[in-house]
């Protein structure tokens, strides 16, 4: 009783301040417990005790053996936590909702995906077959493309390059920035 002899009908402020250090400690050292298996978060632990402590003090008073609590709750707290982490597991049972799934992602998917054709369509020259290739959805090699387009191997990625350049200016040019406000 010597942590909480100054107040024996002690409130709950001082209790809490007078434990702090203690709580706090065994936390961190229940909490770096490799051998304990499950890694809890020392925060996590001290939340719990103190919220035991706030309902041991509504219903008792301030425990006879203030260290020997503190000790013995922040054990039993990160056991407790230990057995929710091994035992719990992410629910899904297929009707939640995937975010990338969503019919507003899609829909606004294939609106880029439409836009981004139509552009590289307007390309001039080979830009337009190059590009149109490159985004084909079978995902062809350099090498096929280059078969398909009688280029060569090497000159793909150059030409890509200028082809890539020419669509971000003709993207920009019908894009209309914004303005700043204010």
């Amino acid at each position: 009783m010597t942590l909480l002899a100054a107040a024996p009908a002690a409130a709950p402020a001082s209790v809490v301040h007078a434990l702090h250090p203690l709580v706090s400690a065994e936390a961190t050292a229940e909490a770096s417990d490799a051998a304990a298996g499950a890694a809890v978060e020392p925060a996590d632990l001290e939340q719990a005790v103190w919220l035991r402590l706030l309902e041991l003090l509504a219903d008792q008073g301030p425990p006879a053996d203030p260290a020997r609590w503190v000790r013995d709750t922040v054990r039993a707290e990160a056991r407790r936590a230990r057995r929710a982490a091994r035992r719990e597991r992410p629910y899904t049972d297929g009707t939640t909702a995937d975010p990338a799934r969503c019919p507003e992602r899609s829909a606004v998917g294939a609106d880029e995906r439409r836009a981004l054709h139509a552009a590289v369509e307007r390309l001039p020259g080979r830009c337009a077959r190059l590009l149109a290739e490159m985004l084909s959805p079978g995902d062809p090699t350099y090498r096929e493309i280059a078969g398909k387009l009688g280029m060569s191997q090497g000159s793909l990625g150059p030409i890509r390059s200028r082809c890539l350049g020419c669509l971000r200016r003709m993207l920009a040019a019908e894009v209309v920035v914004p303005e700043v406000r204010g």
